[in-house]
């Protein structure tokens, strides 16, 4: 799975861009910026969404 589809699955476990940004306590625009998880964000939004560190950073866990 690449990096950009788990974004999207994230976006997607967390009830959306607006819910997810709630959550993490910032703008649903800097989230739809995002073409990735930010890695300083990956731990956060797999905390919260359940998608595992390795698909939202795979280039961390090669």
């Amino acid at each position: 799975m690449s990096a950009k589809t788990a974004l999207k699955k994230a976006i997607k476990k967390a009830g959306g861009q607006s819910a997810l940004a709630r959550k993490l306590g910032i703008s649903q625009q800097s989230i739809q910026q995002w073409v990735v998880v930010p890695l300083k964000r990956v731990k956060q939004v797999s905390e919260i969404t359940g998608v595992p560190c390795e698909e939202l950073a795979p280039e961390l866990f090669k």
